[in-house]
């Protein structure tokens, strides 16, 4: 079951993650909601639309903009409309 983990820590598993561009989308009822923090960083894809993102914030160590996620997807990307995905460190083991 793939799960993706940060110094130390479980933030998501799921066995209904949606693989898009190479990247785990999980879905928001996987994630460990203790370790996300609001970001106010936003960047915009052509294709899914408005990405908004979390800090990772683990035993005081914190990984700014290490998740994002579409809250409003468009048309293709549906599919991962609110779903979670990782960069920056973060470690996605299947």
């Amino acid at each position: 079951m793939p799960k993706a983990i940060w110094n130390g820590a479980i933030l998501a598993e799921s066995d209904r993650t949606e693989v898009v561009e190479g990247n785990h989308y999980f879905p928001p009822d996987s994630i460990n909601k203790e370790y996300f923090k609001d970001s106010s960083t936003h960047t915009t894809c052509p294709w899914k639309g408005l990405a908004s993102y979390y800090n990772i914030e683990v035993n005081g160590q914190v990984n700014k903009d290490a998740a994002w996620y579409y809250p409003d997807a468009k048309e293709k990307a549906k599919n991962i409309e609110g779903y979670i995905a990782f960069w920056r460190g973060v470690k996605v083991e299947s």
